[in-house]
């Protein structure tokens, strides 16, 4: 099988073309980094099981924790699913708990 040399230029190009598409996307997809969210009741059996706090707060002081924006949470209003805690942050304050 003979390649010319034209052949094997058009090949390499076309290799360094798709090689650089994924590495654009590799980046891209970095960049885009989504924040994992959990659901106030799956926080409310993690704080049961976990016993942050015996007996865990109720559901109207986690509320209150996310009115006051101690929870960061995905929107300003419940979703279809609820509310939505982002899981940093409500790790944040359990840490914050044994600092007080």
């Amino acid at each position: 099988m003979n390649i010319s040399i034209r052949e094997m230029r058009e090949r390499n190009v076309k290799r360094a073309i798709r090689e650089e598409r994924e590495v654009q996307f590799m980046q891209q997809r970095d960049e885009t980094k989504i924040r994992p969210k959990v659901r106030l009741s799956e926080i409310e059996r993690i704080m049961r099981k976990e016993r942050y706090i015996v007996p865990p707060p109720s559901r109207t002081m986690l509320l209150r924790l996310i009115e006051d924006g101690t929870f960061e949470t995905a929107g300003s209003s419940p979703t279809s699913l609820g509310w939505l805690v982002y899981e940093d942050s409500f790790r944040e304050w359990v840490r914050s708990l044994d600092d007080e």
